[in-house]
């Protein structure tokens, strides 16, 4: 290859081709040659009125190739004013190919091909001028001529980047360039270097800067003359693309903001090209795998030392320009596109450009909201709805979003992009292909992938607006039909092969018509063929040798009628030609004309006529031309029958001969589209009053799948109880929502507009202002209306209740505000006052604003410019403030639009203006706090705040934006859109996940920001306890409520006391001033750990309060005697301090445990790591010995051999451990109340003592360096330091702490120094040993005020005399221990550091990332030898490093870690349950310890015991061997709990198939030997509880959890039977043997039993090869009486009934009734022959297939082994929470037993 060193550092292009020859280049139309006054230089120029016909081109021809390798291309250029232009670049990337970049005037929007990009060039102007004002603020439409003051222009354009950004193409050379009419050009070149036009030689010199850097001035023959005292950016423009300014929302080329500054000389680092969101998801998925390799040794961090601080540092203010916020398109749940643009720009169009840093932070998580769900159909249409080729999704237009729907789950995603409402939408034959057009001027067609959700392309419709859109089966053809500009019918042939794959539609024909065309379709047999019928014509079309032409059909006596569909004929002869056809058109009179399409005549005729009623008056009979037929709005055929929807609501299933009905359906309004699915089973219908649903023709059922408003929706309020959406539309009605299900459960219809509603805090009714004044409040239980008030002259603008739900108020247009009295039914008047509410209607529905505290009430008025601020009780003004005065600058006069308090305080109210502000006012001063600006491009709708105050929401006009409340003026905020309409109102849901934003439809959104752990209390129920008794004494239950939805519907039960002694210490923090009540509201709800979705949610726990009289004088003396704390404190924010499992058991100490010689099971193995633990993990190198717990379990495990031995003697989750300096002692700490200390004999596993010291739980453990001592520090609850003899376990002393301590550690030089880190710093400790006392003395240093207000969370020693700490913001902070002082800090990771190891000059960090780093830190010591008499502003690292040398991510975060001295090796254990063996010397990598982080559901023995299965609640299913306890495969669904398993019998063809049910009801079979699913079929609609394989294996049985039990084939995915029988009761539990039941009277080789919740148990014989299944027995069991029915914690023991293995016709069975029992049922006999009593209520049980043993669980936390022949048993204590789970292996040798996630397995030699 030749060199490229000529090109350096410039090439002229003119003057290399020497243009002015026209040899090596050439030229068209009119191209001329003058001087320039501006330039005084000669330019060319080039006119025409085409631009395309006048153009120089270089190099001539195209064989040719300028192969310039410039990274960048410089044009001098000027547009003419007031035309437009073009350019083409072509560019050889190294991929091979040519790609051509242009740029254009004419272009109105960026597109983009494998080979083309299209860029739209927006025009600068003169400085000052008219045109740069109107510019400067606007965003959409500036696209086109060139304006009169049009200046000289460089353009710079980055090829590389370009390239590689839009196309992820390598830029190779410049090939050519084409300049089009209509400009005058200078010059163009290309270089390596970035150029600035407007520096000088001179300046150049004085910044130092040369083109070794990579930057510097434009060569001279290419520069501009500026006037002297000029400057150059007043005469022209320079341009660079990628801008470093503001850019429009779709990619352009224009002026940058002058607001961006002027560009920075400094040198920049390699722009990074970005790639896009698919990229970057699929990246994320590989993170876990690529993360887990070493990286290779001595990468350099960037670290810094403590900086200087400059008074000037300290007392400058922030940055107050604002940068790009985000902007989020809305598109498939999956695939959300999330792109930058200005926050101040026009919100509609927006696709992905590249972003720079700036100096505002961006809000985080980024997305913070994704669409959920939609409440909506139609829009512009509700003609269009279609099905899926499978038959399982629909999908329809939402206004301007396309919405597809699973039929069965109701879940659904979304197409977007249309920036109008979608007029029309169409499949292909296939149904891999969608094509969408959009109403409005600006209609464009979009082809969408359907399968991944993305658009292919997108064209324009070359229409006004699209009405109809049919694609051809193989999917080549797209017609449409639509308006042109004189309003005359287009028809419009698209050829879509391209287009598919990315490419372009190209017109095959189009064709103007004066015809009238309603519908049109392409024929299913030739895509060159269609069909279209309208008023008074049917016509067939053909596109032949680029023409569409077509003729009508010859309709006789039917000339005059109005046709509104048409559709063709399925199936046929194999040997009927292809047009060889029969059509079938419908009409509004009700005929039906079949059609023969080759002869383009009418064969028949048909009219669907309405049941004539007998009629006195009435002697003429209806005749096929009298009488008013029925209007058919849409058609569909399929090859049995014909489906009809008509204007009367009916959708009606007819014979192809239309000789009788088969079947209808009665819809509430017109039928306007059906469409039969493609396996003719479901027919799919709309209607014009926002209905979807479809019929299934099996079942003869109908389902709903979408109800919706006809208009816009006005207002919302939500019922976070019940879980209700209620909404006012301007269509007349109020409906309420399931906010759940998405279906509409009430509709309130009035002639009276409503236009504002508001739920009472409590009870289960709303009130709905009307346009007429009219106030009515409803009660939804009971649907009537509860009162009426008619105080209100005008339309009520605001509604609104006190947070306590005693008082309502409302407000109306003409100024009026009225206060009601909400604790009566009737909510009488208590005052009215007039002219106090701005008059007008722009502040509706919520023109009022309550506190939280329901103490201030805040509205607008009595003027516009007015906020008032009133007693909520008594309507007494407190305060004015006049908003026009705050800003004096303003030119106008500021008005209010929108009032808002602060949650939980009254102090603060957010004012939004017609200004576009948003104003922060004291409610006690009227001062104005703090205002953000420019909130939105027209004034704000709605707002509304977090409950935690960190986010404010805003609406304008379609998009939503979320701000960070404290840090709005810091902090960009995020924008949404989707709407396609103004937004009216958007909230946040009560529980504060969710998001709901209304106008053209009913957006619900999810909210992904993590909860702020410390205020996560705040919202617990007993912020009631503060509510004041009535005199009776009881507080309603409503009360209490704190607007979350309920977890669980309340049981009957009788009053009984409430235990508190299991509750999370910080719910017991509340009880101490709480109310008690008469209702009973849910029980606790047990939090189900993490999950893997990115979508984490806090737990929340609704606790039973009941009145204290009924309890027993002994339990209300229980309950005085606990210790509850009055004010506890807030738990840190930091993951380092440990956080128990919340637990809804309680344990039973009256349980006697058997002696170790006596026990009959032996504790085997613990499957697991305890990840919620911290520090606990310890492991001696010497004697490769590791210890960690798993549960109340402590594991010894040897690393070599994998045996283990158990330390057993907690009962509660275990949350640190600690081993001694000499591996003979563990210490172990568990419980968070009163916690457990024990100390071990490592050699023995016994127990050489216990004690309790800590009121909480114990946060951590540390040994002395000469083990004598050991330490252990209270959580936050109780932050004390106790240090104990190791040997005689006793307390030496104990010392309280003013904040919560994280960590703590001895001194390994020193035996009496230790430290301790906290929310307060570090303390530095002594301990001081004076005869028999002993006592600690501590020192606080604060945090250095360098790193932040950060809490400091871990330490370690370092032999050298100083130690280092790290913070929750990742940094590490090296101190001088004997000085007390900090001399070094630097950063290391991007999250909290948890862990800290040291050794030598080597560093182990652990972090909330999950990223370990060994760090070599020999700089560290050295700075504290050579600066130790300098102070912390002291301290500079000029050229020190400290260097990386290994890093490995792992699967959670870091909780614990051990390594050996030369710190190659360790040991550590993540949040995901993991221990993780590391060698950093080979860069290996190995799971030792693998457990789920969810509880588990199942476990399941394989037929031989080689493996045993488990499944967990968060959706995986792990598959492990029986010998080494390790994992030997996985399989996972994500967002889906795995509740059962089931390996295939033996006696099957395979083995090797393990079947797992799901809670969204679908069954999946797993090939263990190909490691990957078998099958996946939905045998229920509701998650399956229970499941088996029939004994043959033939077939495999599952219950759901409302009762049905459906038998499906393995084989063929088939159901073959649902038995309903037990249909509404969840069923427990469902087993399958072998037995012949020839005894029993009945045909079959195998019995099953199915028991459900209601006590009833099914027995069935069945013969699975015959199909045959017949119901052998229906037991019923006796439930107690009604007054003697208690309600347990969490809900009812489960209905539990198994085969006796020794005798099947023997059935056991135990369930909730008269008395705690085990009941023995004979099939035989036909009673119950024994029963053994139980001393708990069983959870679960399992039966051994040898001897006769039997184990039950219970919630207890007992598992008792019991033998069945005498009745002995012993219970067993070694779980710290309530059995689940508990499984005899095949040959009962072994048992599984499951408490939440710890599995436990048993050895069983007998009883």
């Amino acid at each position: 290859m030749a060199s490229t060193g000529w090109q350096h550092p410039y090439v002229n292009i003119f003057k290399h081709v020497k243009v002015e020859e026209w040899k090596r280049s050439a030229k068209a139309g009119d191209v001329s040659s003058s001087m320039d006054r501006t330039l005084r230089c000669p330019v060319f120029s080039i006119k025409g009125p085409v631009p395309t016909n006048s153009y120089i081109l270089i190099p001539k021809s195209s064989n040719q190739s300028l192969g310039l390798t410039g990274r960048y291309f410089y044009l001098l250029f000027r547009p003419t004013p007031g035309k437009y232009f073009m350019v083409h670049l072509d560019v050889a990337v190294e991929e091979g190919q040519v790609v051509r970049i242009s740029f254009s005037n004419m272009f109105k929007e960026f597109k983009s091909t494998a080979t083309w990009l299209q860029f739209p060039f927006l025009c600068g102007a003169a400085k000052d001028s008219v045109y740069e004002k109107t510019s400067s603020s606007a965003r959409q439409g500036l696209v086109g001529p060139a304006p009169d003051s049009v200046r000289w222009t460089c353009l710079m354009m980055d090829l590389c980047f370009t390239l590689t950004f839009y196309l992820n193409r390598h830029h190779a050379h410049l090939k050519s360039v084409k300049l089009c009419a209509n400009m005058a050009v200078k010059n163009m070149f290309t270089s390596d270097l970035l150029l600035d036009p407007a520096m000088t030689f001179r300046e150049a010199k004085l910044r130092g800067l040369s083109a070794s850097q990579g930057k510097g001035p434009i060569p001279r023959e290419m520069s501009f003359p500026v006037p002297k005292g000029g400057s150059w950016n007043d005469f022209y423009d320079h341009i660079k693309f990628p801008s470093d300014g503001t850019k429009l929302p779709f990619d352009s080329i224009q002026k940058p903001d002058p607001a961006a500054g002027s560009p920075s000389y400094q040198k920049d680092e390699t722009r990074a090209a970005t790639v896009s969101d698919p990229v970057q998801r699929r990246v994320s998925l590989c993170q876990p795998i690529a993360s887990s390799k070493l990286l290779p040794r001595n990468r350099t961090s960037v670290v810094s030392s403590v900086p200087e601080l400059s008074p000037s540092n300290a007392t400058e203010a922030e940055d107050p320009l604002r940068s790009d916020a985000g902007v989020h398109v809305y598109a498939h749940p999956q695939d959300v596109l999330s792109t930058h643009g200005d926050s101040s720009g026009d919100e509609v169009f927006c696709t992905s450009v590249f972003k720079e840093s700036k100096q505002r932070q961006q809000l985080l998580p980024d997305p913070i909201l994704r669409l959920s769900r939609i409440i909506g159909f139609g829009g512009a249409t509700t003609r269009d709805a279609l099905w899926t080729k499978s038959g399982e999704e629909v999908v329809y237009p939402c206004h301007a979003i396309i919405v597809s729907m699973k039929i069965l789950s109701r879940e659904q995603r979304f197409f977007t992009g249309h920036t109008d409402k979608i007029s029309a939408l169409t499949f292909n034959g296939s149904t891999t292909l969608l094509a969408s057009a959009q109403s409005g001027s600006n209609s464009v067609v979009r082809l969408w992938d359907y399968s991944a959700g993305t658009c292919l392309s997108m064209f324009r419709a070359h229409a006004h607006s699209l009405s109809c859109l049919s694609f051809s089966y193989g999917g080549g053809i797209l017609c449409g039909v639509g308006k042109d500009r004189h309003n005359k019918t287009m028809v419009v042939v698209w050829n879509t092969l391209n287009a598919a794959k990315g490419g372009e539609g190209t017109i095959l024909a189009k064709a103007h018509t004066d015809v009238d065309i309603i519908t049109m379709k392409v024929t299913f047999f030739d895509e060159t063929r269609m069909v279209s019928c309208g008023r008074e014509n049917v016509r067939l079309w053909r596109v032949r040798n680029g023409s569409l032409r077509s003729c009508p059909v010859y309709l006789g006596e039917f000339h005059s009628l109005d046709f509104t569909d048409v559709a063709f004929q399925e199936g046929g002869a194999s040997d009927q030609q292809v047009d060889d056809r029969t059509l079938f058109a419908s009409t509004r009179s009700g005929h039906i004309l079949e059609i023969d399409y080759s002869r383009v005549t009418v064969k028949n005729a048909r009219r669907l006529m309405p049941a004539q009623q007998q009629h006195a008056e009435r002697r003429e009979k209806w005749t096929f031309n009298t009488g008013p037929g029925i209007p058919i709005n849409s058609i569909s055929v399929s090859s049995s029958f014909c489906a009809t929807g008509t204007v009367d609501g009916f959708l009606r299933l007819w014979t192809l001969d239309f000789s009788a009905v088969i079947l209808e359906a009665e819809h509430e309004g017109p039928v306007t589209v059906v469409s039969v699915s493609f396996d003719s089973l479901q027919v799919l219908s709309a209607t014009s009053t926002g209905n979807l649903g479809y019929l299934d023709v099996s079942s003869r059922g109908y389902n709903t799948l979408m109800r919706s408003h006809t208009g816009d929706v006005l207002g919302f309020s939500v019922d976070g109880i019940r879980r209700h959406l209620t909404t006012a539309s301007a269509d007349g009605t109020v409906r309420v929502w399931n906010t759940d299900s998405l279906q509409q459960l009430y509709d309130f219809v009035s002639m009276d507009k409503p236009c504002s509603v508001a739920f009472h805090p409590h009870e289960p009714t709303f009130s709905c202002g009307f346009c007429s004044g009219t106030v009515r409040v409803f009660d939804i239980s009971s649907a009537r209306l509860l009162a009426e008030h008619k105080q209100h002259r005008g339309e009520v603008i605001g509604l609104a209740f006190s947070s306590d739900g005693d008082l309502m108020y409302s407000a109306d247009s003409e100024g009026s505000l009225v206060l009601h009295d909400a604790s009566e039914e009737d909510h009488s008047v208590i005052r009215v006052a007039c002219s106090v509410v701005a008059r007008g209607t722009e502040r509706a529905p919520d023109a009022l604003a309550v506190s939280g505290d329901s103490s201030r009430l805040a509205f607008v008025g009595p003027t516009p410019h007015i906020v008032t601020v009133a007693d909520a009780r008594s309507l007494d003004e407190l305060l004015h403030v006049d908003v026009s005065v705050l800003d004096v600058e303003s030119p106008e006069l500021d008005s209010a639009l929108k009032v808002r308090f602060s949650p939980a305080s009254a102090e603060h109210l957010l004012v939004a203006t017609s200004a576009n502000k948003i104003l922060w006012i004291s409610t006690k001063t009227g001062r104005l706090l703090r205002q953000v600006s420019n909130v939105h491009k027209r004034p704000c709708s709605s707002l509304a705040v977090s409950e935690d105050r960190r986010f404010l929401l805003t609406s304008g006009h379609n998009t939503v934006k979320v701000w960070d409340y404290k840090r709005t003026n810091q902090v960009n905020p995020q924008m949404y859109i989707g709407h396609s309409q103004p937004i009216r109102q958007v909230s946040f849901t009560p529980d504060q996940l969710g998001v709901v934003s209304v106008g053209d439809a009913i957006f619900l959104w999810d909210f992904l920001a993590e909860p702020d752990e410390c205020l996560i209390g705040s919202r617990s129920p007993f912020k009631a306890s503060y509510i004041s008794l009535p005199p009776d004494g009881k507080v309603n239950a409503a009360q209490l409520s704190n607007g979350m939805p309920r977890q669980a519907a309340p049981l009957p039960s009788s009053q009984h006391q409430l235990d508190v002694s299991t509750m999370d210490p910080e719910i017991q923090g509340g009880l101490s001033r709480l109310s008690v009540c008469d209702d009973d509201p849910a029980k606790p709800v047990q939090p189900t750990g993490s999950s893997q979705s990115p979508d984490h949610r806090p737990v929340v726990s609704f606790l039973k309060v009941t009145d204290l009289d009924s309890a027993s004088p002994g339990e209300t003396d229980k309950l005085e005697t606990m210790e509850l704390g009055q004010n506890k404190p807030d738990h840190p924010d930091c993951y380092k301090h440990f956080i128990p499992r919340l637990k809804a058991s309680s344990l039973d100490q009256s349980v006697s445990v058997p002696r170790p010689q006596d026990e009959c099971i032996k504790l085997k193995a613990v499957i697991g790591y305890n990840g919620n633990g911290r520090g606990n993990m310890g492991w001696s190198p010497d004697q490769g010995l590791f210890a960690y717990s798993c549960g109340g379990v402590v594991v010894l495990e040897h690393l070599h051999t994998g045996t283990q031995s158990h330390l057993q003697g907690h009962s509660e989750e275990i949350s640190c451990l600690a081993i001694s300096n000499d591996a003979q002692t563990l210490v172990s700490a568990a419980g968070s109340s009163r916690s457990l200390v024990s100390v071990w004999d490592v050699r023995t596993a016994a127990c050489r003592g216990t004690a309790s010291h800590h009121k909480g739980a114990v946060q951590s453990l540390a040994f002395s360096r000469d083990d004598l001592f050991f330490l252990s520090v209270g959580d936050f609850f109780d932050p004390v330091l106790a240090l104990w003899s190791s040997e005689s376990v006793q307390l030496l002393c104990s010392v309280s702490m003013s904040a919560p301590i994280h960590d703590a550690a001895f001194s390994p030089a020193a035996a009496r120094q230790l430290a301790c880190v906290g929310s307060e710093g570090i303390h530095f400790c002594l301990i001081h040993t004076r005869g028999a006392n002993t006592d600690i003395k501590a020192c606080r240093v604060s945090v250095p005020s360098e790193v932040g207000d950060v809490e400091l969370t871990a330490l370690c020693y370092h032999m050298d005399s100083f130690l280092l700490t790290s913070t929750a913001g990742g940094h590490v902070c090296a101190w001088d221990v004997n000085k007390q002082r900090c001399f070094m800090v630097w950063r290391a990771d991007e999250g909290e550091i948890g862990v800290l190891l040291c050794r030598e000059n080597r560093l182990l960090t652990g972090s909330a990332t999950g990223r370990l780093q060994l760090w070599q830190i020999e700089v560290v010591q050295g700075m504290k030898s050579a600066e130790t008499t300098c102070s912390i502003n002291d301290v500079t690292l000029s050229g020190s490093k400290v260097v990386v040398e290994q890093e490995v991510v792992l699967d959670g975060k870091l909780v614990s870690a051990a390594f050996d001295n030369s710190m190659d090796m360790g040991i550590v254990g993540t949040t995901a349950g993991t221990l993780w063996y590391i060698n950093w010397s080979d860069s290996s990598i190995i799971r030792l310890v693998s457990g789920h982080r969810a509880k588990v559901n199942d476990v399941v023995f394989s037929r031989d015991e080689s493996r045993f299965a488990t499944c967990s609640q968060d959706g995986s299913v792990r598959v492990w061997s029986t010998g080494s306890f390790e994992l030997v495969v996985q399989f996972q669904v994500i967002n889906q709990a795995c509740r059962c398993l089931c390996w295939s019998p033996s006696s099957s063809s395979d083995g090797s198939r393990l079947a797992a049910g799901y809670g969204d009801g679908t069954l999946r079979i797993f090939q263990l030997a190909s490691t990957e699913m078998e099958m996946k079929l939905r045998p229920h609609q509701e998650a399956i509880s229970a499941i088996t394989y029939s004994a043959s294996g033939h077939v495999i049985l599952t219950a759901g959890s409302k009762g049905l039990v459906a038998i499906s084939s393995p084989i063929s995915g088939a159901t073959i039977r649902v038995i309903r029988d037990h249909k509404g009761a969840a069923i427990n539990s469902i087993q399958s043997v072998s037995e012949q039941c020839k005894r029993f009277g009945l045909e079959g080789n195998e019995m099953f039993l199915v028991a459900g919740a209601d006590r009833r148990v099914s027995v069935w014989a069945a013969n699975w090869s015959k199909e045959k299944c017949d119901l052998l027995d229906w037991l019923s069991f006796p439930a107690p009486p009604s007054s003697e029915v208690r309600l347990l914690e969490e809900s009812l023991p489960p209905s539990l009934a198994a085969f006796y293995p020794a005798d099947p016709s023997l059935l056991l069975y135990t369930g909730y009734g008269l008395k705690k029992e085990l009941s023995f049922y004979s099939l035989t006999k036909k009673q119950i022959i024994k029963k053994i009593s139980l001393t708990h209520w069983a959870t679960c049980i399992s039966l051994s297939p040898r001897g006769h043993l039997l184990a039950v669980g219970c919630k207890e936390r007992v598992l008792k082994l019991i033998k069945s022949t005498s009745g002995r048993f012993q219970d067993f204590l070694q779980h710290s929470d309530a059995l689940q789970t508990c499984r005899f292996s095949p040959s009962g040798s072994l048992l599984f037993s499951v408490a939440y996630d710890e599995v436990l397995l048993w050895e069983v030699p007998g009883l």
